[in-house]
């Protein structure tokens, strides 16, 4: 993020443009719908800026900007369509201590003024750093069209009853009671009564809420997917943006616990192979403790909680202690991997079924049917087998498996920074070592990206 979005207090303060043409104009537009004081200055202005300046919406001044012209003003348009004077017009504003915005001058702007929706006070921004302004606009257009126009109305009304609302203690049930204004009871008002029968919506609406008895806590268990953002569930994205408090484990993407409601509380409660992690039992704990104290908490597992996830001991923590809990499915990691590299995980004529290992255990490495496993056309996904894969590769040879048998190892499913190492048994271990995984990885026994499958000689390389 190249540039920071913030919301500017401009009533009462100064405003200055410099030009007086079509870009000085559109700038001018949205300026006006602001309660800044706007001052022009302009040798030729247009026809419509002198209009405007005639109805007393800004002041026109006819001349070339000089020194001390943008003195106290918070913002500066330099919109002359000229570039030495836009140059030397900039440079003046800035010396009196104004942020600059030269008009189509990304690179000499202090700032850049985002593509609005306005539905006052609500105001939506919407900035691509200059990079596609196209596409902002689409992203206006849409939003216009979901947004209703009444939505500034409820929003001032609103606003108005905010002291009121105060009644209600931070939190849960304060938002619970905004929540029902805004998509439930105040538009049903408005739309039945108008903006009286709003504020007498409200008073019902508070007096409801302060009578309610305390809501009970609660316990999302959700597969947060294996990493895209886009690969998250619906429901899975409409509980972080009510959970009061999500507790994730190391896997979960920062993409998606950006998703997670600004007010959130984040919990790492990360584990990691052979490695330092947080106890089981701290965090059924965590889980319960924050449920007891009436908030909505998610539990966000990376891919799907039902696969080696601990989902029964975390739901058996719940029941002991009263709590009520509901499992949100995901995406699983190996789903999503194997649609990466073209494959499905069953075929005819090669696997019937398809076995979900793990690597390893609270006890170490995990034991399986490696017989079983062994024969032709078995495939296996196997999680957490990065630091297990020597022991996974002797088992399997050692159980006359061929060595040639084909295996990828995806690193990172679903994500920007995702690797396909293509190898086979023989090769597995040095192919790992070689590569250095930093990220989750799945390794699939018995697949090979569909492009590397058709080869009649597997090429192991990094794809």
């Amino acid at each position: 993020m190249q540039h920071f979005p913030i919301f500017l207090a401009v009533a009462g303060r100064r405003i200055v443009v410099s030009g007086g043409g079509e870009a000085a104009l559109a700038k001018l537009r949205l300026l006006m719908k602001t309660e800044a004081h706007l001052t022009v200055f302009a040798v030729d202005p247009s026809a419509d800026i002198h209009r405007l300046a005639h109805d007393r919406k800004l002041t026109l001044i006819q001349r070339p900007l000089a020194p001390g012209d943008a003195l106290c003003a918070v913002l500066f348009y330099a919109a002359n369509e000229d570039d030495a004077e836009d140059a030397r017009v900039a440079a003046l504003a800035r010396a009196d201590g104004a942020l600059v915005n030269i008009v189509d001058n990304l690179a000499d702007s202090a700032f850049i003024t985002p593509a609005i929706v306005d539905r006052d006070p609500v105001v939506v921004a919407i900035g691509t750093e200059g990079a596609a302004p196209v596409l902002a606009r689409a992203i206006k257009t849409d939003l216009e069209e979901r947004l209703p126009v009444q939505l500034g109305l409820l929003a001032r009304l609103g606003k108005a009853f905010r002291h009121a609302a105060d009644a209600l203690p931070m939190g849960c049930k304060r938002r619970e009671f905004w929540a029902d204004y805004y998509f439930d009871q105040g538009p049903k008002a408005l739309e039945q009564d108008g903006p009286q029968g709003v504020e007498a919506a409200l008073d019902r609406l508070l007096a409801h809420h302060l009578h309610a008895p305390a809501k009970e806590g609660h316990v999302d268990l959700v597969g947060a997917g294996p990493g895209d953002p886009e690969l998250l569930t619906l429901k899975a994205r409409k509980a972080l943006d009510r959970a009061d408090v999500v507790i994730h484990d190391r896997l979960v993407s920062p993409e998606i616990l950006e998703l997670a409601r600004r007010e959130a509380v984040l919990i790492d409660a990360g584990k990691e192979g052979f490695g330092t992690s947080t106890a089981q039992d701290d965090i059924n704990e965590l889980i319960v403790d924050h449920a007891r104290m009436g908030l909505h908490v998610v539990r966000l597992k990376a891919g799907d909680p039902t696969v080696f996830g601990r989902l029964d001991e975390e739901i058996e923590a719940c029941e002991a202690a009263g709590v009520t809990w509901r499992i949100i499915p995901g995406i699983t990691a190996a789903s999503a991997a194997v649609a990466q590299i073209g494959q499905s995980l069953t075929r005819r004529d090669r696997n019937s079924s398809v076995r979900f290992l793990t690597g390893h255990d609270m006890k170490g490495f995990a034991e399986q049917d490696w017989r079983a496993l062994a024969r032709p056309g078995e495939v296996a996904a196997i999680y957490m087998g990065k630091k297990s894969a020597r022991f996974i590769q002797g088992r399997l040879l050692m159980h006359g498996a061929d060595p040639a048998t084909r295996v990828t190892v995806i690193e990172n499913a679903s994500r920007p920074d995702s690797r396909v190492l293509a190898t086979t048994l023989a090769r597995l271990e040095p192919t790992l070592t070689e590569a250095n995984l930093t990220g989750p990885a799945l390794t699939f026994f018995g697949l090979a990206p569909r492009a590397a499958a058709a080869l009649p000689q597997l090429k192991e390389a990094a794809l």
